[in-house]
């Protein structure tokens, strides 16, 4: 990494150590663009499983939001956070059904926590919902290992709307300075 890393550093040097959810960010925001959404849905798309690429899978919406939070407007925090929750919950109104795959991967009478229905019920009458519900409408099945993007397709969009610290991530004293520092040094145990 750079003596400065930025946001495209960490695309292009640690998350794609896992090209699998780094590609499916990319698309995920590449369909957000292509439906027309604003910047900063588009951004959250972009961002939206930065934890589960960089540092963890268990409760990757949490950590995303934290990891990016000091950097986006707090309405790309939320919706990033939110998604994790969202997509367990269907929203006809916008066509969002119940994905086929939790079916699968939960079984058919699988039930969120109460926790997870509580965030849910909270998230619903936010103002900001349709933020977060977007990022799961363009969240979904885009994982096609055919349809490559390039991160330069973002780079306007992070231009505009991620405050990229002079000091580069992990060394501008923020309170998540860490956690960039630990994508860069994953097995620093010191």
């Amino acid at each position: 990494m750079p003596e400065r890393p930025t946001l495209a550093d960490f695309f292009r040097r640690r998350l794609a150590l896992d090209p699998f959810t780094t590609r499916h960010m990319m698309q995920s925001a590449r369909k957000a663009r292509q439906q027309g959404a604003d910047d900063k849905v588009v951004l959250a798309c972009l961002l939206h499983d930065i934890s589960v690429a960089g540092l963890l899978r268990s409760q990757h919406g949490h950590w995303g939001a934290q990891l990016v939070g000091p950097y986006v407007d707090e309405e790309v925090a939320w919706a990033i956070r939110q998604h994790e929750i969202l997509r367990y919950f269907p929203d006809e109104s916008v066509g969002y059904g119940y994905p086929e795959a939790y079916s699968d991967f939960f079984g058919a009478e699988y039930q969120p926590p109460a926790h997870t229905r509580a965030a849910y019920l909270e998230a619903r009458r936010h103002r900001w919902y349709m933020s977060a519900r977007m990022v799961t409408i363009n969240d979904l099945y885009t994982f096609d290992p055919d349809v490559h993007v390039e991160f330069e397709e973002f780079e306007d969009v992070v231009g505009r709307h991620f405050r990229q610290p002079a000091e580069g991530l992990g060394f501008d004293s923020s309170p998540v300075a860490h956690m960039w520092r630990t994508m860069i040094w994953p097995n620093n145990f010191l």
